[in-house]
């Protein structure tokens, strides 16, 4: 889907984010953006980490069940 917007797409977008928010509050709107996608970040990358230990003590389980 988005791999038929294209460059003339990109800048339409943006023009219309401009106006609807304005330049003051844009600023503001890529702070939060990047703040959430810090966190999301964060937030897979500690629940893949919870997973990690789990799953090796299966495998040393399993090897020593052997």
């Amino acid at each position: 889907m988005l791999q038929n917007i294209g460059i003339p797409g990109l800048i339409l977008i943006l023009v219309i984010v401009l106006i609807v928010f304005g330049p003051s509050k844009l600023p503001e709107l890529g702070r939060a953006v990047g703040s959430t996608l810090k966190e999301f970040k964060k937030s897979t990358r500690d629940l893949v980490s919870d997973d990690e230990p789990e799953q090796e003590q299966s495998k040393i389980k399993n090897e020593k069940s052997m």
